[in-house]
């Protein structure tokens, strides 16, 4: 009995590493369909970003024919008028010579008429000799000597089509965070990670992402071939968490293990060691720059960043030119920065994004809202929005908003966000409905419309084209705000982020 249990028991093992196995290929097999998701409608948005750059083209180029046709009517116009102003002229002067002849001819004096007859004569063949070969014959064709060679083009748009990527590989496998190499100082991150020690499938970057240390969404931070990177001015006295994927032609691996980052309480108190929450390893905390409220995300290798690379000297220069400011004003807020890119996963349906989500436009008519994927708590934030295209003056609302809020009307329709929503000639506040503070002065393509958002002042203050639109439009702001945009398809919005 005992040796059937035993042979059972390794039975059972065996199972259950299968088992095991299974629940993580359902786990990856999972993550595969949320990451076709992702990358199906980034695809989409792509695509239609290249097919509207070639409408756009297509149209500054009719533009520039239909200007060369004008130019041509204009042309022909004014030659043909010429001609028949000076035919005019010419029929005139012989009409009243040939009436001046018939009343000599009437006349019954002869000695009169041979005074003049001579000379009346070689004027009228002089005259007859002005109507010769030519004058009579139009300087210009009414035919538009123009053909336009559209074929070629035509043929290119039909042969329009995608290109199949060949799968050379599998998808990596999720890199490891190395704990030991990890590790805070002050208000900056490092991250170190690595492949599986096993692994040989051929990877070819990485992508770091941080959440906002507030229990907010994650958001890419590094994209690169190296495996560490360096995250500075971040919020003192928070928690951040952090994970990577690895990617290749083949697509993108699952994320690593989440690893969660203690920042310094602030700039003052002297060199400690304290633990990461999780997992429960220990990292040394050291004192560094004052710049806590700089969101400078920059990685300590080439790569993609979507934040500004700053040198020493030019924080040494502007710590220099703050500290020259009156002492109440606090530093930190002085040069916050803002970054967010906007999020596929909570807008309206028919939201149409481009340019890494940093683009956004609409295929409907009506009004259908966007939020950004980061949300801020705390602090001061500035972004600005620039207007790409702008026809038939409608009327975008630009803002900040609630995760919940109302995404099939217009920003400031509901209690859930806080918004100025502006034409071709004014503009006005608008929260709950409630419509406030008409400002003239109203924005066309090209235009820039700025958000600043206070959370230290509990303020929203807006901008068209660095200056101050209308009052502090809201106060008593509390909680968490997410950029917000609303749009219909007459307009599109590119977020400039990450600025001082």
């Amino acid at each position: 009995w005992f040796p059937l249990q035993s042979q059972l028991s390794q039975a059972l093992n065996g199972l259950s590493d299968r088992a095991k196995e299974a629940k993580e290929f359902l786990v990856q097999l999972r993550n595969m369909v949320q990451q076709i998701q992702e990358n199906s409608v980034e695809f989409e948005a792509c695509l239609v970003a290249q097919c509207d750059a070639l409408i756009d083209a297509l149209n500054r180029r009719k533009a520039q024919l239909l200007s060369r046709v004008n130019k041509e009517h204009e042309h022909k116009l004014k030659v043909v008028r010429d001609q028949i102003s000076h035919c005019t002229v010419k029929l005139r002067q012989t009409t009243g010579l040939m009436e001046y002849c018939l009343e000599v001819i009437k006349e019954n004096d002869p000695s009169g008429f041979l005074q003049i007859s001579d000379a009346l004569i070689r004027r009228v063949h002089l005259t007859e000799d002005q109507w010769g070969k030519g004058t009579l014959t139009p300087r210009m064709t009414t035919d538009f000597d123009l053909n336009l060679d559209n074929a070629p083009l035509l043929q290119s748009i039909h042969q329009l089509d995608f290109v199949q990527m060949k799968v050379s590989s599998p998808v990596p496998a999720p890199p490891i965070l190395q704990l030991e190499e990890c590790c805070t100082h002050n208000n900056s991150a490092t991250l170190s990670w690595k492949q599986p020690p096993l692994s040989t499938v051929q990877v070819e970057g990485y992508i770091l992402e941080l959440d906002d240390g507030n229990g907010g969404q994650f958001r890419e931070v590094y994209v690169g071939k190296e495996t560490m990177c360096t995250v500075d001015g971040l919020h003192f006295n928070s928690t951040y968490s952090a994970r990577v994927k690895a990617f290749n032609k083949s697509g993108v691996s699952p994320y690593s293990k989440t690893l969660v980052l203690q920042t310094s309480e602030d700039t003052q108190s002297e060199e400690q060691t304290l633990p990461f929450p999780v997992p429960l390893e220990r990292s040394q905390l050291r004192r560094m720059s004052p710049f806590s409220s700089t969101l400078n995300l920059q990685p300590s290798f080439s790569g993609r960043s979507y934040f500004e690379l700053r040198s020493s000297a030019h924080q040494l220069s502007l710590h220099s030119s703050l500290q020259s400011l009156n002492s109440a004003v606090d530093i930190k807020k002085m040069v916050a920065v803002a970054w967010f890119s906007f999020d596929p996963a909570s807008a309206h349906a028919d939201i149409i994004f481009s340019n890494d989500n940093l683009t956004v436009t609409c295929n409907s008519y009506d009004d259908r809202v966007v939020l950004g994927k980061t949300g801020f708590s705390k602090g001061l934030h500035y972004w600005e929005l620039s207007i790409d295209r702008y026809d038939n003056h409608p009327d975008p609302a630009f803002g900040v908003a609630r995760i919940d809020v109302l995404k099939d009307a217009m920003l400031g329709k509901d209690d859930k966000a806080w918004a100025m929503y502006v034409d071709n000639n004014r503009s006005w506040f608008m929260h709950n409905n409630s419509h406030t503070n008409r400002t003239e002065g109203g924005i066309t393509k090209g235009a820039t419309v700025g958000v600043l958002l206070d959370l230290t002042r509990r303020t929203l203050t807006f901008s068209i084209n660095e200056d101050q639109q209308g009052p502090v439009a809201f106060e008593n702001l509390e909680g968490l705000f997410f950029p917000a945009v609303s749009l219909n398809r007459n307009v599109q919005v590119r977020a400039r982020v990450g600025s001082p």
